[in-house]
Parts: C-alpha cells; structure tokens; sequence
C-alpha cells in the first residue's frame, strides 16, 4: 500500500509503535510501508529508526512534561510524542514545521483530541529543553539512550572505555562495500567511484573494504548489478580474511543468512571452494540465492536448523564459519531498535544456543580442521567466556594466532574483540579454533 507525503508522521508513529510495543523488527516494520513519492522514503526512515535510536531517552523527557500517562491504548501517540520530540532535538526540520506536522498527523491517526496534547507538550520542551537535556546527561542510560542491564554488563569488561562504547552505539555507521577482488581491484573500484562522482577511501585493515563518505542507494554504485560490490561492513569481511579458504576444501557456513560471508567465502577462493550454506529461516535463504545469483556464485543452500543440520549430516569440513545468533550488542549504531527490542533475559538464552551449536559444528570438522567462531556481540558471555568454556570441554581444540594487523584492534585476551566504529567497523568478535589429529 502507497501512502501520500502528508501521512509521513503518522505512519512513522505506528511503525514505531510496532517496535517499541510489539516486539516487531524494523526491518520487518519498514520493509512493507511505501510512499506514492519514492523521496519520502528516507525521512519516514530516519525519524523511526532515529525515534528507536534516542527512544529511551526522549520517552524520559516526555514524562517530565506530561501532567498524566497516557492510557495503554493511546501508545500510537506516545509514539507520535516521542517522533516529535525527536524531529526538535535531533533532526534538521525547523521546528515550528516539525510541531505543526506532527499535530497534524493525530487527524491521521483518528485521534484528533490529542492534537492540543502533542502541540502543548512540544512547546512546552523547547522552552525547557535545555533544563531538561541537563537532567537527562546526569544518569548513563539517559545519556546515551541505553537500558541500564546492557550497560551493568558492559562495565566489568571495558572499565575506561565504557562511555567511548555507549557513546558509539549512537553513532551513524557508515556505508561500507566489499570489493569482490575475484572480478576487480579495490583500487581499480576506487577509480570507477571517483569517475562517478562518489567519494570514497580503501578501509586501512580489511583489503577489500571501501568506506563511502556519504550512503546512498546501493543499485546506482558502479556494476553493482554485475556483482563488482556488495554492502558488508568490514568488521564482518574479516570472516574470510581469517580462514582464508582455498579451492577444492569443503566449508560450513552454519548460520548463513543473508549470505554476505558465504559469498565472501566464495569470492575469495575465486569460486572454487565447495561451500554449504545453512539457515534456518526461509525468506533469509531467499536472500542468500539472490545474492549469490547477483554475484555470480556458487553455493548449496540448506534451509534448516543448523543444530539438527549438524546432528543429520554425514560428512565433515575443513572449515566451518559459526556466525551464531547473537545479542546483536555490537551493531546497535547500525539496528538501533535492538534497544528496544533485546532483553536481559535474552543473554542466557542466546549463550546457551551458542554452546550448543558450537559442540554440534565441533563434532563435523575434521581433524586438522578450523573452526571460526564469530558474534556481532561485544558481550563477554557470548565471546570469550564462551570459548573459555569450550576450551575446557576439547582438549583437541587449540586457537590459532590472528594476523599482526588484527591483534592491535582487540579488547581482550582470548580471540579478537572488536569494539563498535573502531576503524569505523562494527563491534564484531572473532576466535578461530583448530581441532588436532
């Protein structure tokens, strides 16, 4: 369904809502809502994920200026509320434009008698605003918009870096391309960019890595099409560089979706290693076929549990790349509505399937072969507390040493903890494993 200019707010207060209330993912929000002028598009975009991204924050500073709660039912407002508390404190929009539209959009949502509420209240902060801004720096979660179990458990293992970390997550992550080096140089890429206009640098630690100054739409980037590029971050590139796969050995891409790292995998070997790629999820391998159709590459999809995958197949790796799910800690910049959506509860959980897919994916590597396990966690329990555990298990597994130019980047001591837009990369952990004879 198309939606006109005029229902921008409105429509951003109920995907809002969806996510803060529902439990509901921003991609999955925001993939089925279009508007009749393609140009709307991204303000719809920003203000909901940057509504996700200070969420915690701009809700505080609504409840100081609100006289009562408002009732269950009236959570599209408070959605609507926070939009426009967003659009004067963060965004570009003047601010008698942002009031005006964002009353207006509770005509929209068949709400009209909260047009005097919205429209009081937002004056109302930008005569406090400062006063307000000042109470909400003086408690960390308000400050950086983040819940206070996430940062209890972030403290204990980066003490001096912990507001460098929180501050990161509210960070734009830049848009990131991996070359596929099986068709073109990065440096000739490079030039096919500058050619086009498009300003970019060569990431300093992944080759195959461009960071472009500005994001954009993907379609329009030089043979994108052609499968030259695709968008990755280069945190996660790293995969690749790491197990460096060569033709003719068999891979396990265990928690594959979307594709980027078995396509990496691919490009790398220059499409001569025999890669399966594993997910559970079926309109994810969806986009793993689509992707590997794009770059012109060769994969054998499997859509199935990766745990009853391992347990059922009869075969064993070389190597097997365990991306496994994961609290997602380390792409917040980039997903901002995992503040909303991740729980403190989650972490055992996720630890646990973790364990689990790690002893069933131990158990099809051969001997001599190399396991790597990875997160795009910055959380101890589910990195290096996790292969400190494994380790106590398999006396035949033993971690390989990383490159000269990885061991500079981590925060910690067993594998390679990257931290959120450290060399403007994700927060992205690392630990590749060995099983011996």
């Amino acid at each position: 369904m198309l939606f006109s200019s005029d229902k921008i707010r409105s429509q951003a207060a109920k995907a809002l809502q969806q996510i803060a209330y529902e439990g509901r993912s921003s991609n999955d929000v925001l993939t089925n809502i279009e508007f009749e002028n393609p140009a709307d598009t991204p303000l719809f975009k920003s203000l909901v994920l940057g509504s996700c991204r200070y969420f915690l924050r701009l809700e505080q500073a609504a409840q100081q200026l609100m006289n009562k709660n408002l009732r269950n039912k009236d959570s599209d407002i408070g959605c609507l509320l926070i939009i426009g508390l967003y659009q004067l404190e963060y965004s570009r929009i003047p601010d008698h434009a942002a009031i005006s539209e964002t009353v207006a959009a509770c005509e929209q949502l068949k709400k009209p008698w909260a047009k005097k509420f919205i429209n009081g209240v937002l004056r109302n902060y930008l005569r406090s605003q400062e006063a307000i801004n000042q109470a909400l720096d003086n408690n960390w979660d308000t400050k950086f918009s983040l819940p206070d179990w996430l940062i209890n458990k972030i403290k204990p293992f980066y003490k001096d870096k912990v507001e460098q970390i929180l501050q990161s997550c509210n960070q734009q992550a830049p848009l990131t391309l991996r070359v596929n080096l099986s068709k073109i140089t990065r440096e000739a890429y490079l030039n096919l960019l500058n050619d086009a206009g498009i300003s970019a640098r060569a990431h300093p630690i992944v080759p195959s890595a461009i960071v472009l100054a500005e994001p954009m739409n993907v379609t329009l980037l030089p043979k994108f099409g052609e499968g030259f590029v695709s968008v990755q971050d280069a945190a996660a590139q790293l995969a690749s560089w790491i197990l460096k796969p060569q033709k003719d050995i068999k891979i396990l891409d265990a928690c594959a979706a979307p594709g980027g790292k078995t396509a990496h995998l691919l490009e790398y070997s220059d499409n001569q290693a025999e890669v399966i790629a594993v997910d559970i999820d079926d309109r994810r391998c969806q986009r793993i076929d689509e992707n590997l159709e794009r770059l012109q590459l060769d994969a054998q999809v499997i859509c199935h549990d990766a745990i009853e995958y391992l347990a059922e197949v009869d075969t064993q790796f070389d190597q097997i790349l365990l991306d496994v799910p994961c609290s997602a800690t380390g792409v917040i910049r980039r997903h901002p509505d995992i503040k909303l959506l991740r729980r403190e509860s989650d972490i055992g959980e996720l630890v646990n399937i973790q364990n689990q897919i790690l002893e069933a994916a131990w158990s099809a590597l051969k001997p001599n072969g190399k396991l790597l396990y990875a997160t795009c966690s910055i959380l101890q329990q589910e990195n290096s507390q996790q292969i400190t555990t494994f380790l106590e298990k398999h006396k035949d597994a033993v971690i390989e040493p990383l490159s000269e130019e990885l061991v500079p980047l981590s925060n910690t001591e067993i594998g390679c903890q990257i931290l959120p837009n450290q060399e403007q990369m994700d927060g992205f952990y690392y630990c590749l494993l060995q099983k011996a004879n």
